[in-house]
């Protein structure tokens, strides 16, 4: 057994979690389709943040409509990189 699966078996035993929901860096390939299912992605466009706390899902969809719309520079980031994009600004 690898080293990554006995530290989810002992904290699945334990009932500890590996990380605080919402956190994206540092995930492992295999966490990957999980953070897509969290309310962390925001669609950013030339302008502004469009939307945030997003499933990944979503944002697609939120993107799309947007396009539809001729929205410009449209992009599905982070929440945490959406704020520190609009920080600068």
């Amino acid at each position: 057994m690898s080293v990554k699966k006995k530290e989810k078996q002992t904290k699945a035993q334990t009932g500890a979690q590996s990380e605080p929901p919402g956190k994206v860096e540092n995930a492992s390939p295999e966490d990957f389709p999980r953070e897509l299912r969290l309310n962390v992605w925001s669609v950013v466009s030339f302008e502004k943040c469009e939307a945030g706390g997003l499933t990944y899902a979503e944002a697609e969809q939120r993107l799309s409509s947007l396009e539809a719309q001729k929205v410009s520079g449209l992009c599905i980031v982070t929440d945490e990189a959406a704020a520190r994009i609009h920080k600068k600004n």
